[in-house]
């Protein structure tokens, strides 16, 4: 009792010496041009890159989620291809000039983050927001997962260092180091801090949204991928789902969750999605392998999550071959009592089979709407009366003839690359957009008189 007393205690101390150093550091960056910011997201961005594997060791190795050498690939992912982004747009100062309307808009930072940061991806989100949180002219204080603690830190670290080197002020980025739940809380609703940006679970996405300060938080991810009757090619489509399932041991929400394939081109499909690493399972190991992956409350239990299929199968008390990237299972029901159709941090995948695209869209539906919605889907087919009726679907985020993985996140498409995720109203969340530096600001707009003010009596006709 007293050892967490004390460990509470630290954590308080912590916050509060953090989120001052961090205003502190906030108010001497006041004037800080766009040039002035890009050079330190510069250094910053190197720094991460050349740090790539080290941190995803400790990830690898703290939290026993996902795999090495994917990780590897996250973290360059946003020290590179999304810190190259960042670099070519503008977030302060004058962002846009209407001459015609005699608008100019500009870009102001919003002060201190607090980045929420999850046990899943704990480098490679940490790395994201100092990136956006500097690009933005803003400070930031990361709350890591307490399984995630030491990782995180060390990628806060990494970024303060290059960030200072490079001639920013002290304090500009820091990590809590006694992480606990007050800690977090009480970090959220400190007055220094002006936008609390969060990745987590269900429950920490909730106090963030209670912390009384404005918050963008992301919602769970039960995506479905619909593979239909004008699919270019039905072995490529496997192989997109399969890999972006199994990247990472399927930490990623982004990641695909079910397959619903149209019976006609389910033969090609299923005989592909077998030949490159699907692994069916029967119905007593689907039994097994559910009370491996969730608890009696039906939570997912920690030590499931980010393992291999065969680590799985193995903890689940069946054999797989060596080959085996993903579990399957065929399903004809979507809800709380089917529990593999629900979404799951780990490499399975189950499949539902209709008789035509209209039965596809429904199934998606159903998908999205258990704990799904707002976040993405994945659509494999070529005839755009085919595709287009998915768009009605409540996704922030619709891929088409791409993995979600790196389609979602921005890779494979043109949608703006981004580690967190918005899922919109939705899931209760206030953007659906891939959050970028753009959205770590206030826009005020400087507008001229362009017809006379007292016009404003004048009757107008419609």
């Amino acid at each position: 009792m007293t050892a967490a007393l004390d460990a509470d205690l630290a954590g308080l101390a912590d916050v509060r010496v953090k989120a001052r150093a961090a205003r502190r550091a906030f108010e001497q960056l006041e004037g800080t041009d766009q040039d002035t910011l890009d050079g330190w997201v510069r250094a910053m961005a190197r720094a991460g890159t050349a740090a790539a594997e080290e941190l995803a060791r400790l990830a690898v190795d703290e939290t026993g989620y996902g795999v090495y050498e994917h990780k590897i690939h996250k973290n360059r992912y946003n020290t590179g291809f999304v810190a190259r982004w960042m670099l070519e747009r503008r977030a302060v100062g004058v962002l846009w000039v209407d001459d015609e309307a005699r608008v100019t808009a500009v870009g102001c930072p919003m002060g201190v983050i607090a980045g929420i940061i999850p046990v899943t991806n704990p480098t490679s989100t940490a790395l994201f927001k100092c990136l956006a949180a500097v690009k933005s002219g803003n400070a930031i204080v990361l709350a890591p997962h307490p399984r995630a603690a030491r990782c995180t830190l060390r990628a806060a670290e990494v970024m303060a260092r290059a960030a200072v080197a490079a001639g920013a002020p002290e304090g500009l980025i820091s990590c809590l180091e006694n992480p606990t739940l007050p800690a977090t809380r009480e970090l959220m609703s400190r007055k220094e801090i002006a936008l609390v940006l969060a990745t987590g679970g269900p429950g920490m996405v909730r106090a963030a949204y209670s912390s009384g300060k404005p918050t963008i938080a992301v919602g769970a991810g039960n995506v479905p991928a619909y593979v239909g009757v004008s699919v270019p090619d039905p072995a490529e489509a496997a192989e997109m789902i399969i890999t972006s399932k199994s990247f990472d041991n399927g930490t990623a929400c982004v990641a695909e969750q079910s397959v619903v394939v149209v019976d006609e081109v389910a033969p090609a499909f299923l005989t592909a999605f077998e030949a490159r690493g699907a692994y069916w399972m029967n119905a007593p190991q689907q039994a097994a392998l559910v009370r491996v992956l969730f608890d009696e409350r039906g939570a997912l239990r920690p030590d499931s999550v980010g393992q291999t299929a065969i680590k799985l199968a193995e903890l689940a008390g069946f054999g797989v071959p060596s080959t085996t990237r993903v579990l399957a299972c065929k399903l004809d029901a979507v809800g709380a009592d089917t529990p593999l159709s629900r979404e799951i941090l780990g490499p399975v995948l189950s499949v539902y089979q209709v008789p035509d695209p209209a039965a596809g869209l429904r199934r998606c539906r159903e998908i999205l709407a258990l704990d799904g919605e707002g976040h993405t889907t994945a659509v494999h087919a070529s005839d755009p009366e085919e595709i287009a009726p998915f768009g009605a679907l409540p996704a922030g985020r619709i891929v088409v003839n791409t993995p979600a993985l790196f389609g979602g996140m921005g890779f494979s498409t043109e949608v703006d690359p981004s580690f967190q995720l918005g899922t919109g109203t939705w899931s209760g969340s206030i953007c659906s957009d891939n959050v970028t530096p753009l959205h770590l600001i206030n826009i005020k707009r400087i507008a001229h008189e362009v017809r006379p003010w007292r016009t404003v009596y004048d009757p107008v006709e419609l």
